[in-house]
């Protein structure tokens, strides 16, 4: 097993005790670099008995920018298991209450905590990310079907950019078609 470890290459999928799924994202003499869903890059040492190995991947071995390798990382990670990336609400939501009002003020407005009404909407952005990756995977359908309802989950994306202002970070931000942007 040890010498099993020591050819791991970049792109191997691990599971960590400690740190749970990630991603080897480096290699070095004695440590690997590996992206944890949860926790970030860390440097885990080659013979850390906390380590399973679960898919090998022969990646290339060019790493880009750490952003950009998390960011190839997370999708990953979504499309293997059904762990939901965890996505920070803005600081100036956090415990506040959205209200439903109706025409009729007579009538009393519903109230919906922003975290319960973001974690839906953070849902219903994996689910499309979901479907969208077993679109393009599909087997039996032309290249043409499935740009033409790839085009249908791009317009889902742009009718939910409304929702961008709830995120904390951008990089979560839903994006709908690219040509139309700023």
């Amino acid at each position: 097993m040890e010498e099993e470890q020591l050819n791991l290459g970049i792109g191997t999928r691990l599971q960590h005790t400690q740190f749970g799924p990630g991603v080897i994202v480096g290699v070095r003499y004695a440590t690997y670099l590996i992206s944890f869903i949860h926790h970030g890059i860390k440097e885990i040492d080659k013979s850390d008995s906390h380590l399973d190995e679960i898919i090998p991947e022969n990646v290339t071995a060019e790493i880009e920018t750490v952003s950009e390798v998390e960011k190839s990382l997370l999708k990953i990670l979504r499309q293997w298991s059904d762990i939901t990336e965890i996505v920070p609400l803005g600081d100036k939501w956090v415990g506040g209450t959205m209200l439903l009002q109706t025409a009729d003020k007579t009538l009393k407005p519903k109230e919906v905590p922003i975290d319960d009404f973001f974690h839906k909407i953070v849902m219903l952005r994996d689910r499309l990310r979901v479907l969208e990756q077993n679109i393009n995977s599909h087997k039996k359908l032309t290249d043409e079907e499935k740009v033409s309802i790839q085009q249908y989950i791009t317009r889902c994306y742009g009718s939910l950019t409304t929702f961008n202002v709830l995120f904390k970070n951008k990089e979560n931000w839903f994006v709908g078609d690219k040509k139309t942007e700023g």
